[in-house]
């Protein structure tokens, strides 16, 4: 059985229930708190719902919001009721899809969940701020489930491999947990698809060419080789760093036509803003987030509409690789001297005695000189003078360093190359 049933078997949500998770702390108190839990499909959220009720000694009601009527909701609160008032036993109304639920349906929860005859555990895939009525939120707590990583993926895998009694090559694994984007349920779907076709033809171990058959939705468009997949990610980003539109377009398509996962693709585009186009049209990153929750939001097949919208904004972007090469200097100085002592004018001074011993004192408040800027150091002293940001003149960042030049009466002088490598 690869669903979990304790809290330490729970995959990737150790903000949640690791140590000093908040659930953990209240299933070891025993003592539970109305909550939504909401994340994207295959995160765990109803296996969780039922940890956390039966492993903090409550009783279980379960219903789903697809199915279940008024009257469902009516008698599952009565039996909650007579059972805290004849036996004490506490209950978890658990309901999944809560958000849809109607109106009715949900104001039928109020009374029981104020007066705590129920606590309630919804589940959502959708934002509950717009589908679970005021009310209701009110009086639960919301809690965010994380999309598995692939480190968590590689896990399940191994778990089920161990179950089902076979063996997966690596690059079938790595295949899987790409595929997955951070669903369980389609990592293990997939899985079986393969498992099958590869005792139908007495393959062993699990190969990366059944794999990707067992996931795509036209096993034509993958070519049999262990590298396309990747091949294919790597050729859409290449095309878009290179201002191709056609070409970007052309890969984006192939790779959605070969089922890859919207999720993935918008997390790629969401990586590239600023990694590829940054300061050059800063825009850029909120086109890929904006795509990114429109995928959430909207799903295939209407996503390719936002998935393609954002490709074309950022191939036909101004390009400025600034950022990365920025961040990169800077680490490389964190790494080189280690964490610099914060000087004594930029030490928080908001607390008793810390202006008796210097801390803030010296100080040059911003906004108190000509044009919000005044000289002063902010590196620790060992660093005075390096610099990391070298900026591109390409697109929108040149006019933000020419701003940026004007207001703090810069030079041009050390600004051509990075003090940090």
């Amino acid at each position: 059985m690869l669903r979990p049933r304790t809290l330490d078997e729970v995959l990737g949500q150790d903000h949640l229930v690791g140590p000093d998770g908040p659930l953990r702390r209240l299933v070891e108190a025993k003592q539970l708190t109305s909550m939504i839990l909401w994340g994207p499909a295959g995160t765990g959220k109803t296996t969780l719902a039922r940890i956390v009720a039966s492993s903090a000694g409550y009783v279980e009601e379960s219903l789903s919001a697809v199915s279940s009527g008024v009257k469902d909701v009516r008698d599952a609160i009565t039996r909650a009721r007579e059972r805290l008032g004849e036996r004490g036993q506490r209950t978890v109304l658990l309901i999944d899809e809560v958000h849809r639920f109607n109106k009715a349906q949900q104001d039928l929860l109020l009374p029981a969940t104020e007066t705590g005859e129920i606590v309630l555990i919804g589940a959502t895939t959708e934002n509950p701020y717009f589908e679970v009525n005021a009310a209701l939120m009110s009086r639960s707590t919301l809690w965010r489930l994380h999309p598995l990583n692939e480190m968590d993926l590689a896990v399940l895998v191994a778990r089920a491999a161990a179950l089902r009694g076979v063996l997966v090559s690596d690059e079938a694994r790595d295949a899987l947990c790409v595929s997955g984007n951070g669903d369980a349920r389609s990592v293990l779907t997939t899985m079986d698809t393969a498992i099958i076709m590869a005792k139908a033809e007495g393959a062993s171990p699990l190969t990366v060419e059944l794999t990707h058959v067992a996931q795509a939705r036209d096993g034509r468009l993958y070519h049999q080789s262990a590298d396309t997949h990747y091949d294919q990610v790597s050729a859409l980003i290449k095309s878009i760093r290179g201002s191709d539109p056609d070409a970007a377009l052309y890969w984006l398509v192939t790779l959605l036509e070969s089922g890859e996962s919207a999720r993935f693709l918008a997390r790629r585009l969401v990586i590239l803003a600023s990694e590829d186009v940054g300061l050059a049209n800063p825009l850029g990153l909120l086109v890929a987030e904006a795509c990114a929750r429109a995928v959430e939001f909207v799903g295939l097949p209407e996503a390719r509409l936002n998935l393609a919208h954002a490709t074309l904004t950022l191939a036909l972007s101004a390009k400025s690789n600034a950022v990365t090469r920025a961040l990169g200097a800077a680490t490389s100085a964190v790494q080189r001297v280690g964490v610099g002592e914060v000087p004594e004018h930029l030490r928080d001074a908001s607390y008793a005695g810390a202006r008796e011993m210097g801390f803030g004192t010296a100080y040059r408040y911003p906004h108190d000189f000509d044009g919000g800027w005044v000289s002063q150091s902010y590196l620790p002293d060992e660093l005075v003078g390096e610099r990391y940001f070298v900026p591109s003149f390409y697109g929108d960042e040149s006019e933000l360093v020419r701003q940026w030049r004007e207001r703090t009466r810069q030079s041009d002088v050390g600004l051509s190359e990075p003090t940090v490598e």
